[in-house]
């Protein structure tokens, strides 16, 4: 049996290409090709796994070219730099290494925050052109200051144990945070204007997406503690550094420390040059020590797949045998499906998971398809989480999964039923898979339904009363947004109601907000499911 066949196009260390060696793995070492991009395709179409970091792009093109491709390995988290769609229509595992650099970025983030506490940076600039102007830089202590750390998942929790061990008060905003796991970390859950109000210092740990863009905007910085100082080192534009740069002018905030910024790589930005402000070139995860480690798992990763089909960390692609993977697959995007629907629905920190699955479905691969019930609920709030790391992100916030398995009991030959638990409430949803291999939503807070999934799809909810249909279609229509499938239900007459429809393009906000002003709906609702 030929043995499989490795290209590492970026930078990676020995030890990794010698683990893939020892595996049996014949592997090139090529770190400068994923720089040439005709080269890189000229060449990809022997390879079955690409191990690569930052500097390849793995294109549209690349894929193209890649007619043995099986997978492709990143050593570090970000995967910007791989066309996953592509990839995934091209049958191409993409896999990552999410946790390889977490005790970096977060030993990074507390040094910054130690340099912009005492003027380090500048103190060191001044004293190495000759002066000694002791008294310019007088700093803060970090002791008995109250930290906000925006974000405690992987490594904003890193933060918050190392900032608690330098005798610092921390209190942590996080919509998934729950209150057990706040207690377990020996930090105060609090609300985000609560945060603002208190802290001495801020440090940013959540992802960037539309929840989180310029979650310091102008607008919140005002709402901060006169002298605080601000630390990014998780994404360029989580904060307004437009308005960080007036607010640093003024005097409101002391100082800031970035790592990260709304343009990468950062040659003019308005921090630059400010008084008391430390950068860096996004060095989150540059130490020996992370590069080594991201570098490790990945050959390890790629050497599992190739040689025995094992998938770990896979951003595009169930942790599935192939023999399962033929029956599971629209099983496993329906899971994922109704953990969408939940996470997008879901605004306050969940308790509980919990997931029934009945008949056919039951005698499946459960631990796969817990996975992407999981995943789909987590990635409202972290898009990069996978099948394999939402477990482990879920039991680091406290909340608790539970599974039942049970025999026929209703009209479906199998469905899947998930709800979820926080302090507010409950919330459930039920899907399954017609004969023809298309998921379908079949049941939502316990009212019948039969809705088609789509990209784009609109949920709203009312007192059952007539014209609803109505005013729907046409408002919808008279904006321009054409229905792909309408689907009604209701408890009881005069009850509660709710409309899912499945509509070509994303409803903009001046059309659901016409909506909401009619005073007919209790709820207007966006969702969007990856249905590639």
């Amino acid at each position: 049996m030929t043995a499989p066949k490795v290209l590492i196009s970026d930078s990676l260390s020995e030890a990794a290409v010698q683990i893939f060696r020892d595996r049996g793995i014949d592997v090139d070492f090529m770190p400068e090709l994923g720089k040439d991009k005709e080269k890189l395709a000229e060449l990809i179409g022997k390879y079955d796994g690409l191990a690569i970091r930052s500097a390849t792009k793995v294109t549209e093109k690349i894929l193209e070219a890649a007619t043995n491709l099986k997978v492709i390995g990143r050593a570090g988290i970000g995967t910007d730099n791989i066309d996953k769609p592509a990839a995934s229509k091209k049958g191409v595992i993409v896999m990552n290494t999410p946790f390889g650099n977490m005790i970096t970025t977060a030993e990074h983030a507390i040094a910054m925050m130690f340099a912009v506490a005492r003027q380090i940076p500048e103190a060191s600039a001044s004293t190495h052109a000759g002066k000694w102007e002791k008294s310019k830089f007088m700093g803060v202590e970090l002791t008995n200051k109250t930290l906000g750390v925006i974000g405690a998942g992987n490594i904003g929790g890193i933060v918050c144990e190392r900032a608690r061990g330098l005798k610092m008060k921390v209190v942590a905003y996080d919509p998934y945070l729950s209150q057990d796991k706040a207690d377990k970390m020996g930090v105060e859950k609090v609300e985000l204007d609560e945060l603002l109000k208190r802290a001495d210092f801020i440090t940013l740990h959540v992802p960037l997406t539309d929840g989180t863009r310029n979650i310091l905007s102008k607008e919140n910085l005002a709402k901060t503690k006169k002298g605080v100082r601000i630390i990014n080192c998780a994404r360029g534009g989580l904060v307004d550094e437009e308005a960080l740069a007036e607010a640093l002018k003024s005097g409101h905030v002391a100082g800031a420390a970035f790592d990260v910024f709304s343009e990468e790589p950062a040659k003019e930005n308005p921090l630059f040059n400010l008084p008391n402000v430390v950068v860096t070139p996004h060095l989150g995860a540059a130490t020996t020590e992370a590069q080594e480690n991201v570098a490790l798992q990945v050959a390890e990763q790629m050497s599992n797949y190739l040689l025995t089909g094992a998938v770990e960390n896979a951003l595009n692609m169930p942790s599935v045998t192939a023999e399962e993977a033929k029956v599971m697959g629209p099983w496993v995007k329906l899971a994922g499906h109704l953990g969408a629907f939940i996470g997008q629905m879901t605004d306050e920190p969940i308790k509980a998971i919990n997931i029934l699955y009945d008949g056919s479905v039951a005698e499946m691969n459960l631990a796969a398809l817990n996975c992407s019930v999981i995943a789909g609920i987590m990635k409202r709030a972290n898009p990069e989480v996978n099948m394999v790391s939402a477990p482990v992100i879920a039991e680091e916030r406290g909340v608790k999964i539970s599974t039942t398995n049970q025999h026929k009991s209703g009209a479906f030959d199998g469905y899947i039923k998930v709800t979820v638990v926080t302090d507010k409430r409950e919330r459930s949803i039920a899907g399954t898979v017609f004969s023809d291999g298309k998921p379908r939503f079949i049941q939502i807070k316990g009212i019948n339904i039969d809705a088609e999934i789509g990209e784009h799809m609109l949920y709203t909810s009312n007192e059952d009363m007539p014209g609803i249909i109505g005013t729907l279609g046409q408002t919808l229509g008279e904006n321009g947004v054409n229905i792909a499938n309408f689907t009604l239900g209701r408890h009881d007459k005069g009850g509660e109601a709710i409309a899912l429809l499945y509509v070509d393009d994303e409803v903009p906000a001046p059309v659901r907000d016409k909506l909401t002003a009619t005073g007919m709906f209790r709820q207007v609702k966006p969702l969007q499911f990856d249905v590639a």
